[in-house]
């Protein structure tokens, strides 16, 4: 069910802490799947809002035709789209300047994931997000717990779809608030059959695919986590800044990155740790003899770079150690920084492999005996 609204903070309390501060408020919705009823509450605290005085707009809206959400929309006012010729298509998004122009107090956006079409400002709509707050206009925002760039590879492992869209969990650090409404397996996939989600055509084939018992239940609790992770960070650092805990050991966690192309499941696992212990994290690459900017070959080179980007998405500290031997760089940077977690990722070798060339975590737990270690498998799957 979704969360009891004395759980979440009321309009009241929204209005109070919007008025209180200049710096503009984002607040994030989350949610295990399509129907929860995000975009539901958005409008209904939009509303919330407006009677108490607060200008408010609708930026971008996507209601796929339910009617409890189109009827939520009420008198609201909607800020027209913008069209963006692509290929001789005309395409519709978020009209960003004319937001900004409008200068509204409040702007409701919704499916933060998305993707701009070509010609857009942004290539994404969460940075579209980032002007609107920049500019001093709060935002209420919702996204799909499957759309969080870090629990990418959990959610295709469990349910089989990979998501194409993501959002950078560091977007996350920028909110001021992170809410998660929840409803039962139970109550989602009645919803499906009565088709409050998607048209009749497309019920049965949901409810045997993405909608299916397990994968709800699954992506269900990977949002009760990660909102729960959210808020304690949060909690965690408003603590720390007033002082009110004494500072603890503070952990540190090192992603041993490398030029494998499926490397961005040990970062994203990395990203995932960091921001449950709220620690510092570190995406360290060892640079071989054999992998010299002279030396590495074009593929392994291409995958390297878009590795260090995502770690920089994703709040790492990107570092390269040049040594004869990758266990040789990682144990040294691990001895110097003191890390207290380590993310290896792991092919499976042959044990003749093993015999003739050793193994980098085993050297590394030998020489670093006190660090908490986990490996991530890196073959496909």
């Amino acid at each position: 069910m979704m969360s009891p609204a004395d759980a979440r903070p009321t309009a009241d309390a929204l209005l109070q802490r919007i008025t209180g501060q200049q710096r503009a408020r984002l607040r994030i919705y989350i949610g295990a799947a399509p129907g929860v009823g995000k975009t539901y509450e958005m409008l209904r605290e939009g509303h919330a809002l407006r009677a108490r005085g607060l200008d408010v707009v609708v930026g971008y809206l996507e209601t796929y035709g339910r009617a409890d959400t189109e009827a939520q929309v009420g008198d609201l006012e909607i800020v027209p789209r913008r069209a963006v010729i692509h290929r001789g298509v005309s395409l519709e998004e978020m009209d960003v300047p004319a937001i900004l122009a409008r200068r509204p107090q409040v702007c409701i956006v919704d499916e933060l994931a998305h993707t701009n079409a070509p010609g857009s400002g942004h290539a994404k709509r969460h940075d579209d997000v980032l002007d609107l707050l920049d500019a001093g206009i709060h935002v209420m925002t919702a996204v799909n717990i499957q759309h969080l760039e870090t629990l990418n590879d959990a959610v295709a492992r469990a349910t089989g779809i990979r998501v194409r869209e993501t959002v950078p969990d560091t977007f996350l650090d920028r909110a001021d608030e992170v809410i998660n409404i929840d409803v039962t397996v139970e109550e989602l996939r009645s919803r499906l059959r009565e088709g409050k989600i998607y048209t009749p055509e497309k019920v049965e084939q949901a409810l045997t695919h993405f909608f299916r018992k397990g994968n709800l239940s699954t992506l269900r609790e990977l949002a009760l986590r990660a909102v729960a992770d959210e808020v304690a960070e949060k909690a965690a650092t408003y603590r720390a800044r007033e002082g009110l805990e004494p500072s603890l050991i503070p952990e540190r966690v090192m992603v041993c990155m490398s030029s494998n192309v499926l490397a961005p499941r040990v970062i994203r696992t990395g990203a995932r740790i960091a921001g449950r212990l709220g620690s510092k994290w570190y995406a360290v690459y060892v640079e071989t003899p054999s992998e010299r900017p002279d030396r590495i070959p074009a593929r392994d080179a291409d995958a390297l770079r878009s590795n260090i980007r995502l770690a920089e998405e994703l709040g790492a500290t990107v570092v390269r150690v040049k040594a004869a031997r990758p266990a040789d760089g990682l144990i040294a940077f691990a001895q110097r920084e003191g890390v207290t977690h380590v993310i290896f990722g792991q092919t499976a070798r042959s044990r003749w492999e093993l015999l003739v060339h050793g193994s980098p975590l085993d050297r590394f737990l030998a020489a670093v005996p006190d660090a908490a270690v986990q490996v991530v498998p890196l073959d496909e799957w």
